[in-house]
């Protein structure tokens, strides 16, 4: 049996996706989880094949949780579902580790093969997504840029920023305004705005 760690935090869409792959004779759901940050510890303790695992989660993003299952789980395959096929969070995902990269609106035929593929082995990744990453280049954002964009992301004034971040706040507006160059943005809020659109956040 292919034992399988769910991680979606849309109470309805778990069960559903849980139920649907547990039709399948040779996958067994044995983790379900809603937050980002049970992930691991669930992985820890059910020690699954693959984790099926959504990206804008409560508590901490799955791509985060994929970069440390590959640390503390390195025999788990990290196969990425989810709503937002941004060319960026592809990158992001293959960066971090993960086998396999799908948008939600596949049939299920599909996730049960991509399962069994990403564990014999294979990269699987949505074909439209992967010719739209090629398109989209690089993320350009350095890590702390995006440190900053992310701080900054509720309005929070320079000096919160910089708080938060622990920079001073004459180094913050340096990555702020870097960051409003390379989207091509006005102000710090439609730069979150871009970054988010592009997944590179």
């Amino acid at each position: 049996m292919i034992r399988v760690l769910l991680a979606e935090d849309q109470g309805m869409m778990r069960g559903a996706l849980a139920l649907l792959l547990g039709m399948e004779e040779d996958i067994e759901v044995v983790a379900q989880v809603a937050a980002g940050d049970e992930i691991v510890p669930a992985a820890l303790a059910a020690r699954p094949d693959v984790a099926l695992l959504d990206i804008e989660l409560p508590g901490r993003s799955g791509l985060d949780a994929a970069a440390d299952l590959r640390v503390r789980c390195p025999d788990c395959r990290v196969l990425i579902l989810t709503t937002f096929g941004r060319p960026g969070y592809l990158r992001r995902a293959m960066e971090a580790g993960a086998a396999g990269f799908l948008v939600k609106d596949g049939p299920v035929e599909e996730l049960a093969a991509a399962v069994r593929r990403v564990l014999a082995g294979e990269t699987v990744i949505d074909p439209a997504l992967a010719a739209a990453a090629l398109g989209a280049g690089p993320n350009p954002l350095t890590a702390r840029e995006r440190d900053v964009l992310n701080a900054a992301a509720d309005g929070a004034t320079v000096a919160d920023v910089a708080a938060r971040v622990f920079l001073s706040e004459s180094t913050v507006r340096n990555h702020l305004s870097s960051a409003i160059g390379k989207t091509g943005t006005r102000n710090r809020m439609e730069a979150v705005r871009a970054a988010r659109r592009q997944g590179w956040l």
